[in-house]
Protein backbone atom coordinates (compact mmCIF):
# COMPACT_ATOMS: atom_id res chain seq x y z
CA UNK A 1 0.00 0.00 0.00
CA UNK A 2 0.77 3.69 -0.87
CA UNK A 3 1.43 6.13 1.86
CA UNK A 4 2.65 9.86 1.17
CA UNK A 5 3.69 11.97 4.09
CA UNK A 6 4.16 15.91 4.30
CA UNK A 7 7.07 17.20 6.00
CA UNK A 8 6.53 20.57 8.54
CA UNK A 9 8.86 23.00 10.05
CA UNK A 10 12.58 23.45 9.03
CA UNK A 11 12.22 21.71 5.73
CA UNK A 12 12.24 25.45 3.92
CA UNK A 13 14.91 25.69 1.59
CA UNK A 14 15.59 28.99 -0.88
CA UNK A 15 13.78 28.01 -4.67
CA UNK A 16 11.14 25.70 -3.74
CA UNK A 17 8.68 25.13 -5.80
CA UNK A 18 9.93 26.86 -8.61
CA UNK A 19 10.63 23.53 -10.95
CA UNK A 20 6.61 23.45 -10.49
CA UNK A 21 5.75 26.89 -11.19
CA UNK A 22 7.65 26.86 -14.09
CA UNK A 23 6.75 23.28 -15.77
CA UNK A 24 3.26 23.00 -14.52
CA UNK A 25 0.27 25.73 -15.75
CA UNK A 26 -1.96 24.12 -12.66
CA UNK A 27 0.83 24.66 -10.74
CA UNK A 28 1.01 28.13 -11.39
CA UNK A 29 -1.88 29.20 -11.35
CA UNK A 30 -2.49 27.23 -7.56
CA UNK A 31 1.07 29.35 -6.46
CA UNK A 32 -0.73 33.07 -7.70
CA UNK A 33 -4.07 32.22 -6.10
CA UNK A 34 -1.97 31.81 -3.09
CA UNK A 35 0.04 35.15 -3.74
CA UNK A 36 -3.56 36.76 -3.94
CA UNK A 37 -5.11 34.99 -0.56
CA UNK A 38 -2.17 35.91 1.79
CA UNK A 39 -1.54 39.30 0.29
CA UNK A 40 1.69 39.16 -0.41
CA UNK A 41 4.22 37.24 -2.75
CA UNK A 42 5.21 34.72 -0.85
CA UNK A 43 6.51 32.82 -4.59
CA UNK A 44 9.23 35.57 -4.55
CA UNK A 45 10.07 34.19 -0.99
CA UNK A 46 10.09 30.83 -1.90
CA UNK A 47 11.80 31.07 -5.55
CA UNK A 48 14.67 33.91 -4.26
CA UNK A 49 14.50 34.67 -0.45
CA UNK A 50 17.11 34.43 1.80
CA UNK A 51 17.33 31.85 4.54
CA UNK A 52 16.29 34.61 7.02
CA UNK A 53 13.31 35.27 4.43
CA UNK A 54 12.28 32.15 4.52
CA UNK A 55 12.56 31.60 8.73
CA UNK A 56 10.14 34.43 9.39
CA UNK A 57 6.98 31.75 10.62
CA UNK A 58 4.43 33.52 8.64
CA UNK A 59 6.26 32.78 5.33
CA UNK A 60 7.44 29.23 6.68
CA UNK A 61 4.27 27.08 7.16
CA UNK A 62 2.43 28.24 3.98
CA UNK A 63 5.35 28.21 1.95
CA UNK A 64 5.71 24.58 2.86
CA UNK A 65 2.21 23.96 2.71
CA UNK A 66 2.44 25.28 -0.67
CA UNK A 67 5.20 23.10 -1.80
CA UNK A 68 3.50 19.96 -0.90
CA UNK A 69 0.10 20.31 -1.74
CA UNK A 70 0.66 21.98 -5.28
CA UNK A 71 3.08 18.85 -5.89
CA UNK A 72 0.34 16.41 -4.81
CA UNK A 73 -2.08 18.02 -7.43
CA UNK A 74 0.77 18.19 -10.07
CA UNK A 75 1.53 14.29 -10.04
CA UNK A 76 -0.74 12.93 -12.46
CA UNK A 77 -1.22 9.25 -10.52
CA UNK A 78 -2.11 10.62 -6.92
CA UNK A 79 -3.81 8.33 -5.46
CA UNK A 80 -2.87 7.79 -1.91
CA UNK A 81 -3.74 4.58 0.31
CA UNK A 82 -3.25 6.58 3.40
CA UNK A 83 -1.39 10.19 4.27
CA UNK A 84 0.12 12.14 7.54
CA UNK A 85 1.68 15.14 7.83
CA UNK A 86 4.52 16.32 10.87
CA UNK A 87 2.92 19.31 12.41
CA UNK A 88 2.55 21.59 9.98
CA UNK A 89 2.35 18.94 7.38
CA UNK A 90 -0.72 17.75 8.42
CA UNK A 91 -2.80 20.41 6.85
CA UNK A 92 -0.97 19.41 3.83
CA UNK A 93 -2.12 15.89 4.38
CA UNK A 94 -5.97 17.12 5.03
CA UNK A 95 -5.97 19.46 1.70
CA UNK A 96 -3.96 16.55 -0.25
CA UNK A 97 -6.50 13.97 0.77
CA UNK A 98 -9.63 16.10 -0.33
CA UNK A 99 -10.62 16.67 3.40
CA UNK A 100 -10.41 20.51 2.69
CA UNK A 101 -10.54 22.98 -0.18
CA UNK A 102 -6.64 24.05 -1.23
CA UNK A 103 -8.39 27.81 -0.32
CA UNK A 104 -9.33 27.06 3.09
CA UNK A 105 -6.38 25.07 4.00
CA UNK A 106 -3.94 28.01 3.14
CA UNK A 107 -6.06 30.34 5.26
CA UNK A 108 -6.03 28.02 8.25
CA UNK A 109 -1.89 27.67 8.10
CA UNK A 110 -1.80 31.53 7.65
CA UNK A 111 -3.76 31.72 10.88
CA UNK A 112 -2.02 28.65 12.36
CA UNK A 113 1.69 30.77 11.88
CA UNK A 114 0.07 34.20 13.03
CA UNK A 115 -1.22 32.46 16.29
CA UNK A 116 2.17 30.55 17.36
CA UNK A 117 3.81 33.67 16.15
CA UNK A 118 1.77 35.72 19.05
CA UNK A 119 2.19 32.45 21.48
CA UNK A 120 5.79 32.70 20.61
CA UNK A 121 6.18 36.43 21.73
CA UNK A 122 4.54 36.19 24.87
CA UNK A 123 7.26 34.50 27.03
CA UNK A 124 10.67 33.21 26.18
CA UNK A 125 10.58 29.52 25.11
CA UNK A 126 12.27 27.18 23.34
CA UNK A 127 12.72 23.31 21.68
CA UNK A 128 15.66 20.60 22.34
CA UNK A 129 17.03 17.44 20.51
CA UNK A 130 17.71 15.00 22.52
CA UNK A 131 19.45 11.64 21.11
CA UNK A 132 19.99 8.75 22.13
CA UNK A 133 17.60 8.11 25.41
CA UNK A 134 14.62 6.04 25.38
CA UNK A 135 11.26 7.84 25.36
CA UNK A 136 10.07 6.82 29.07
CA UNK A 137 13.31 8.37 30.17
CA UNK A 138 13.20 11.69 28.43
CA UNK A 139 9.57 12.19 29.68
CA UNK A 140 10.64 11.06 33.26
CA UNK A 141 13.21 13.51 33.42
CA UNK A 142 10.90 16.37 31.78
CA UNK A 143 8.44 15.60 34.45
CA UNK A 144 10.76 15.76 37.09
CA UNK A 145 12.59 19.34 35.87
CA UNK A 146 10.84 22.69 37.38
CA UNK A 147 8.93 25.02 35.15
CA UNK A 148 7.20 23.95 31.76
CA UNK A 149 8.86 20.97 29.78
CA UNK A 150 7.20 18.29 27.90
CA UNK A 151 7.89 15.97 25.14
CA UNK A 152 6.56 17.62 22.22
CA UNK A 153 8.49 15.28 18.96
CA UNK A 154 8.60 11.55 19.21
CA UNK A 155 10.39 11.53 15.78
CA UNK A 156 11.93 7.92 15.93
CA UNK A 157 12.97 5.36 18.39
CA UNK A 158 15.75 7.49 20.05
CA UNK A 159 15.01 10.83 18.86
CA UNK A 160 12.65 12.67 20.50
CA UNK A 161 12.22 16.99 20.70
CA UNK A 162 11.24 18.86 23.93
CA UNK A 163 9.64 21.77 24.60
CA UNK A 164 9.03 24.45 27.26
CA UNK A 165 9.79 27.50 28.50
CA UNK A 166 13.75 28.24 28.14
CA UNK A 167 14.71 28.00 31.50
CA UNK A 168 13.08 24.47 31.93
CA UNK A 169 14.75 23.35 28.82
CA UNK A 170 18.36 24.50 29.48
CA UNK A 171 17.83 22.56 32.94
CA UNK A 172 16.37 19.44 31.04
CA UNK A 173 18.69 19.20 28.59
CA UNK A 174 21.76 19.34 31.37
CA UNK A 175 19.73 16.31 33.38
CA UNK A 176 19.17 14.30 30.02
CA UNK A 177 23.13 14.58 29.37
CA UNK A 178 23.66 13.14 33.10
CA UNK A 179 21.37 10.83 32.65
CA UNK A 180 22.93 9.34 29.17
CA UNK A 181 21.72 11.38 26.09
CA UNK A 182 24.49 11.22 23.16
CA UNK A 183 22.84 14.92 22.59
CA UNK A 184 20.45 17.55 24.10
CA UNK A 185 20.81 20.43 21.86
CA UNK A 186 18.39 23.34 21.81
CA UNK A 187 17.18 24.09 18.55
CA UNK A 188 17.08 27.96 16.92
CA UNK A 189 13.58 27.97 17.06
CA UNK A 190 11.27 30.93 17.56
CA UNK A 191 9.16 28.73 20.37
CA UNK A 192 7.94 25.90 22.33
CA UNK A 193 5.80 23.90 19.50
CA UNK A 194 3.30 21.59 20.79
CA UNK A 195 3.49 22.13 24.55
CA UNK A 196 0.88 23.88 26.98
CA UNK A 197 2.68 27.20 26.33
CA UNK A 198 0.75 27.00 22.50
CA UNK A 199 -2.72 27.28 24.16
CA UNK A 200 -3.41 30.86 23.25
CA UNK A 201 -2.88 30.31 19.74
CA UNK A 202 -4.51 26.62 20.09
CA UNK A 203 -7.85 28.95 21.25
CA UNK A 204 -7.05 31.43 18.32
CA UNK A 205 -6.91 28.81 15.78
CA UNK A 206 -9.95 26.56 17.18
CA UNK A 207 -12.42 29.18 16.14
CA UNK A 208 -10.77 29.52 12.44
CA UNK A 209 -10.69 25.38 12.63
CA UNK A 210 -14.91 25.25 13.60
CA UNK A 211 -15.67 27.96 10.68
CA UNK A 212 -13.67 25.54 8.19
CA UNK A 213 -15.63 23.46 6.06
CA UNK A 214 -14.06 19.74 6.08
CA UNK A 215 -15.15 16.57 4.27
CA UNK A 216 -14.33 12.89 4.50
CA UNK A 217 -10.93 12.38 2.83
CA UNK A 218 -10.41 10.18 0.24
CA UNK A 219 -8.12 7.79 2.45
CA UNK A 220 -7.16 7.84 5.99
CA UNK A 221 -5.55 10.40 7.82
CA UNK A 222 -3.11 9.45 10.41
CA UNK A 223 -3.26 12.27 12.63
CA UNK A 224 -0.82 13.65 15.15
CA UNK A 225 -2.44 13.45 18.05
CA UNK A 226 -2.79 10.09 18.79
CA UNK A 227 -1.11 8.58 15.74
CA UNK A 228 -4.31 6.45 14.87
CA UNK A 229 -6.37 7.04 10.97
CA UNK A 230 -9.05 9.13 10.95
CA UNK A 231 -11.73 9.40 7.87
CA UNK A 232 -14.89 11.44 10.19
CA UNK A 233 -14.76 15.17 8.97
CA UNK A 234 -15.54 16.42 12.83
CA UNK A 235 -12.87 13.94 14.55
CA UNK A 236 -10.28 15.14 11.96
CA UNK A 237 -11.39 18.82 13.11
CA UNK A 238 -11.02 18.09 16.45
CA UNK A 239 -7.84 16.17 16.29
CA UNK A 240 -6.37 19.24 14.72
CA UNK A 241 -7.42 21.46 17.19
CA UNK A 242 -5.80 19.78 19.61
CA UNK A 243 -2.84 19.17 17.95
CA UNK A 244 -0.61 22.71 18.85
CA UNK A 245 -0.52 21.83 22.53
CA UNK A 246 -0.23 17.79 22.20
CA UNK A 247 3.07 16.37 20.97
CA UNK A 248 3.66 15.10 17.32
CA UNK A 249 3.87 11.06 17.46
CA UNK A 250 5.48 10.81 14.59
CA UNK A 251 7.22 7.11 15.47
CA UNK A 252 3.59 5.94 16.09
CA UNK A 253 2.12 6.73 13.34
CA UNK A 254 4.49 5.56 10.40
CA UNK A 255 4.27 2.16 12.86
CA UNK A 256 0.56 2.21 12.61
CA UNK A 257 0.52 2.77 9.14
CA UNK A 258 3.09 -0.17 8.45
CA UNK A 259 0.88 -2.26 10.60
CA UNK A 260 -1.87 -1.24 8.82
CA UNK A 261 -0.67 -2.22 5.21
CA UNK A 262 1.75 0.65 4.08
CA UNK A 263 4.90 -0.91 2.01
CA UNK A 264 5.76 2.45 0.31
CA UNK A 265 6.45 6.13 1.53
CA UNK A 266 7.02 9.03 -0.52
CA UNK A 267 7.49 12.25 1.07
CA UNK A 268 6.26 15.24 -0.72
CA UNK A 269 7.63 18.75 -0.77
CA UNK A 270 11.24 20.64 0.71
CA UNK A 271 13.68 18.33 2.26
CA UNK A 272 13.77 14.75 2.92
CA UNK A 273 13.51 14.60 6.65
CA UNK A 274 10.89 12.00 7.34
CA UNK A 275 11.84 9.78 4.69
CA UNK A 276 15.24 9.72 6.53
CA UNK A 277 12.71 9.17 9.57
CA UNK A 278 10.78 6.40 8.03
CA UNK A 279 13.66 4.12 7.64
CA UNK A 280 14.91 4.55 11.12
CA UNK A 281 11.31 3.41 12.08
CA UNK A 282 11.25 0.60 9.96
CA UNK A 283 13.54 -0.16 7.52
CA UNK A 284 12.35 -3.05 5.59
CA UNK A 285 9.57 -0.40 3.64
CA UNK A 286 10.36 1.62 0.70
CA UNK A 287 11.17 5.35 1.46
CA UNK A 288 11.84 7.99 -1.34
CA UNK A 289 10.72 11.98 -1.53
CA UNK A 290 9.75 13.76 -4.15
CA UNK A 291 10.57 18.10 -4.61
CA UNK A 292 9.35 18.02 -7.90
CA UNK A 293 6.86 15.67 -10.43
Amino acid sequence: MKAYIFPGQGAQFSGMGKELYDNFAQAKEMFEKANELLGFRITDLMFAGTDADLKQTRVTQPAIFLHSVILAKSLGDFKPDMVAGHSLGEFSALVAAEAMSFEDGLKLVAARANAMQKACEKEPSTMAAVIGLDDAKVEEVCANTDGIVVAANYNCPGQLVISGTADAVETACTKLKEAGARRALVLQVGGAFHSPLMESARIELKAAIESTQFTAPVCPVYQNVDAKPYTDANAIKENLIQQLTSPVRWTQTVQNMCADGATCFTELGPGAVLQGLVKKINNSVEAESKQSV
